[in-house]
C-alpha cells in the first residue's frame, strides 16, 4: 500500500528520516525549523526538549499556514537533549566542546531526553518526551582523540553519535536505543496511530 497520509518532518535531520524510513514512512517534507535553542535558566534537560520540540512543531505550522497542499497534514518534530544530572551538554560544533562533552560522559552515566511533538490535522498538539540512561566505559585519552578525529561528534547532543564509533563506548543503556539516536520510533508510531495516521501504510508484503 502506498502511504496516503501527509507527515511533515520538521526536521532536517537525516538520523530522523532514516529512522522513520526504518518504520516505512516517508516525510511529504522536510522542514528544519530554526529557533533559538538557549535553554532557560535552570531549565530542567526533560523540560527543554519537550520546549523545543514543541517550539519546531509550531514554527513548521506556522510557515505552512494558508497553504493548501498542506492543509490536512500532520507536523512531527523533535529534540534530543543530552545531560549530566541537570547539567545540559551542547549540541557541539567546535571540536572544544566535543573534547569537553566527552571527558564529563566518560566513565560515568547520563540521560538523553527527546521530545517528541505531533501536531494533527485538526491542529491538536501531542508531546511525549522519553528518556533513556546510557553508560559509557572509562575513555582514554587515544579514545577521545581518535574519536575526535573521526568527526562523528559534529553538530551531535552531547559530543557523540550512538549509532557511528561511539557505539563502542557504551556499557549500559536502559530505555530507548533509538531514543538516542534521535528518535524513539516505538513511542513516535504510537502517538501517530493514536490520532489516525496509517503507520502500516508504507509497509510492503513479503
Amino acid at each position: 500500500m502506498a502511504q496516503t497520509d501527509t507527515l511533515i518532518l520538521a526536521s532536517g535531520s537525516p538520523r530522523r528520516v532514516e529512522l522513520l524510513a526504518q518504520a516505512g514512512i516517508t516525510p511529504a517534507r522536510l522542514m528544519p525549523m530554526d529557533i533559538d535553542e538557549t535553554p532557560k535558566r535552570s531549565e530542567h534537560p526533560r523540560s527543554l526538549a519537550r520546549r523545543l520540540s514543541t517550539g519546531k512543531a509550531q514554527a513548521a505550522l506556522a510557515a505552512i499556514k494558508g497553504d493548501p497542499a498542506f492543509a490536512g497534514s500532520y507536523i512531527l518534530a523533535a529534540d534530543t537533549v543530552v545531560s549530566v544530572g541537570r547539567r545540559i551538554l551542547p549540541k557541539t560544533e567546535m571540536i572544544d566542546e566535543a573534547s569537553s562533552a566527552l571527558h564529563l560522559l566518560s566513565g560515568r552515566s547520563h540521560r538523553v531526553f527527546t521530545g517528541v511533538c505531533l501536531i494533527t490535522p485538526d491542529r491538536t498538539v501531542r508531546q511525549k518526551v522519553i528518556d533513556t540512561k546510557v553508560r559509557f566505559k572509562r575513555l582514554s585519552t587515544t579514545d577521545i582523540e581518535a574519536y575526535l578525529s573521526s568527526g562523528q561528534w559534529r553538530g551531535k547532543a552531547g559530543g557523540y553519535a550512538i549509532q557511528g564509533i561511539a557505539g563502542s563506548f557504551v556499557v549500559k543503556l536502559v530505555g530507548s536505543y533509538t531514543n538516542v539516536v534521535g528518535l524513539p520510533l516505538y513511542e513516535t508510531l504510537a502517538l501517530l496511530s493514536g490520532e489516525g495516521f496509517d503507520v502500516h501504510a508504507g509497509w510492503t508484503d513479503a
